[in-house]
């Protein structure tokens, strides 16, 4: 389920079209959620080979990993923070269809920039945070408690990256709903 209702259709990459007040932005978003998109497959796959590596290390050797739950987790975490813009940008999020179907046009329009925007606040509120835990890691030397000890900076500095990214599509996004909306009033 998707919050659609109006926008522009994805071409055959999946990727939508660039509109609304700021263009280049959103071209270089849209190769930016492609690379990440790539990169993200590639982080699963590898998480569930680590995951793999440690079930057969364990059983058949009796071997223990203390690394493989934080590399599998900081490779998710990667994954989905990262990806977050390019699923808004295909408004693949879940949302609610019933309200769809029952309103007019103009109606959804200003529904969907509400809900953008009040979106956009909250990944706002959420990336500010994460880039202040990022900072506060990055500054004290934070690393996990585990013998392997990762920097906390590598999934901080993800989750910060992926809410920024995120923040950005929706900004965009809104953006383009207010020429939506105020199109709508004209007509």
């Amino acid at each position: 389920m998707s919050h659609s209702g109006g926008g522009t259709t994805p071409d055959r990459t999946g990727a939508r079209p660039p509109t609304g007040a700021v263009p280049w932005l959103a071209r270089a978003l849209v190769r930016i959620n492609r690379a990440i998109v790539a990169i993200g497959m590639i982080a699963l796959l590898a998480a569930s080979l680590v995951l793999t590596y440690s079930v057969v290390s364990r059983y058949f050797f009796h071997a223990a990993t203390d690394w493989q739950d934080e590399v599998a987790v900081f490779c998710i975490v990667g994954a989905v923070f990262l990806s977050g813009a390019w699923v808004q940008a295909q408004r693949g999020h879940v949302g609610i269809e019933a309200i769809v179907s029952i309103l007019p046009p103009g109606a959804n329009r200003v529904r969907i920039l509400i809900v953008d925007a009040l979106s956009a606040a909250f990944c706002a509120f959420f990336a500010w945070k994460s880039w202040t835990l990022f900072h506060e890691a990055w500054v004290d030397k934070m690393t996990t408690s585990s013998t392997f000890a990762p920097p906390l900076t590598i999934p901080y500095g993800l989750m910060a990256a992926g809410m920024t990214l995120l923040v950005v599509q929706l900004v965009l996004q809104t953006i383009a709903d207010l020429s939506h909306v105020f199109r709508g009033v004209r007509r």
